[in-house]
């Protein structure tokens, strides 16, 4: 049996106050600074110059305008379920409204490949580009405190990456609106920079590294012109991911009904303007070819302005914004946890809240150590690939259920209405499902495997524990 949750439980469950529920503490303006938080981070400053390179040159700008619309389909669907089912969990509860049990759990399970594992690749990012920083100050850590025992002879293991994750976690222990603040100091930090890259940088632009803008396809798809683009577009898309993590602190939000959407839209917005923007400045001021092979694009490119002083400013400015993603996926992942465990899919201890800060501190507490094993222990290069068809596959199922929903409940109120459906749906999920088989095979296997240890969870204590199936079976 296909149990589906009803929405008016969900609603309901949202509208809860008091001990053992979280605090709605997040306004308008934080949720748009939560999107922008966990967007903002390694695709701007890292991929940009890496797809330029290799797939679409200048016109890399394109690919994150091809990438943003995809984005934009899911996004307008989320919209709609994060309005009308203002509850913590994203992806995996709209699924459980619409398409069942089963299928929530999936959604749910995968998930874990976008926030957790998402959160520990970004945590080894952050790593880099602090070595770095210290390397500035003439410091240094020695190797087998800064890489991992299989990167190579002398390794250990990653500890910075495991001090900020464990930090971070702490930290949202403490609680969402201590969090939020320091995202949103953390986002006008990294905005703050961005902006000066663009506005100092325009004026250094050479219009010559611009011509051809979309350089004449090699004779290999990809590999620049038009399937250059769409290639480089699967490649940025992973600067993309995060918007959606907004959805999960919908039960956190002041206002969700009206919140939800400007959080998720305004983000995705405010992102795809400034990531053309400084795509379109860092390919002008050197040529696109001098990117292959650079970890950073960013400060390659701006050496020729002569803003020497920026240099560490970018590096701090980078450090600020894998910061945030870090902050905000652990955040999502501990609330999807959160509603799984109180639906009895997995066990209490993750659905915990703190007498006094009201967060679901046993399950930051968790993914504090599970994120921190990868991000010490594990080179996680591949994991990147991992997390873009994780979450390309939750864009697709959210889209999925809106169309479903349309047809099964069409009289529900929606404070904000996905335009053109079944249209807007569609459109998303083909964009999605290109992207995913734009990735290599080796992102297909490590998915099957990953779902089908999901699928044994589920059938030996998952379902059995189910609150909704329990209930139905009294009833």
């Amino acid at each position: 049996m296909n149990l589906k949750k009803p929405i008016d439980v969900l609603v309901a469950e949202s509208a809860e106050s008091g001990e053992g529920t979280l605090k709605r503490t997040l306004s308008n303006r934080s949720l748009v600074a939560l999107g922008i938080g966990a967007i903002i981070g390694a695709g701007l400053f890292s991929l940009t110059g890496i797809a330029a390179a290799e797939h679409a040159g200048p016109a890399v700008t394109l690919s994150f305008v091809l990438a943003a619309v995809g984005c934009a389909f899911a996004g307008l669907c989320y919209a709609e379920f994060a309005s009308m089912i203002p509850v913590a969990g994203s992806a995996y509860t709209y699924s459980y409204a619409t398409m069942g049990e089963f299928m929530a759990w999936i959604i749910g399970w995968d998930l874990v490949l976008e926030y957790a594992l998402g959160a520990a690749t970004v945590g080894v990012s952050w790593s880099g580009y602090f070595n770095k920083l210290l390397h500035e100050f003439g410091l240094e850590l020695p190797t087998y405190l800064s890489r991992t025992f299989a990167e190579g002879e002398g390794g250990g293991i990653n500890l910075p990456a495991v001090i900020i994750v464990s930090l971070l976690s702490l930290l949202l222990m403490r609680g969402t609106k201590e969090s939020a603040s320091l995202n949103n100091f953390l986002v006008v930090v990294k905005v703050a920079v961005v902006l000066l890259f663009i506005g100092l940088g325009w004026k250094f632009i050479n219009p010559a590294y611009h011509t051809p803008y979309i350089p004449e396809n090699t004779g290999v798809r990809g590999q620049f012109g038009i399937s250059g683009i769409a290639s480089g577009a699967a490649l940025v898309f992973f600067a993309f991911i995060g918007f959606d993590a907004v959805s999960t602190a919908a039960q956190e939000a002041k206002n969700p009904q009206k919140g939800m959407p400007i959080g998720i839209l305004g983000s995705l917005a405010v992102c795809t303007v400034l990531y053309v923007l400084f795509a379109h400045v860092m390919t002008g001021l050197v040529p696109f070819e001098i990117f292959k092979g650079d970890a950073s694009p960013a400060a390659t490119a701006f050496k020729v302005t002569g803003y020497s002083w920026l240099q560490m400013g970018l590096i701090i400015a980078i450090l600020a914004g894998y910061t945030s993603v870090i902050l905000v996926m652990l955040m999502g992942q501990s609330r999807v946890f959160y509603t799984m465990s109180k639906d009895g899919l997995l066990p209490k201890f993750f659905g915990s809240i703190h007498a006094k800060y009201r967060t679901p501190y046993k399950t930051n507490l968790f993914f504090m150590v599970f994120v921190s094993l990868f991000a010490g222990f594990v080179p996680v290069t591949d994991l990147g690939h991992m997390v873009s068809i994780g979450t390309l596959l939750a864009f697709s199922l959210v889209c999925i259920g809106v169309m479903i929903l349309r047809k099964t409940d069409p009289d529900r109120p929606r404070p904000f209405r996905t335009p053109l459906v079944p249209l807007v749906p569609i459109l998303g999920i083909i964009v999605c499902v290109y992207l995913m088989a734009a990735l290599p095979i080796e992102a297909w296997i490590r998915l099957t495997i990953w779902m089908a240890l999901g699928v044994a969870i589920y059938f030996f204590y998952g379902k059995g524990n189910s609150v909704l199936g329990r209930k139905n079976k009294q009833g």
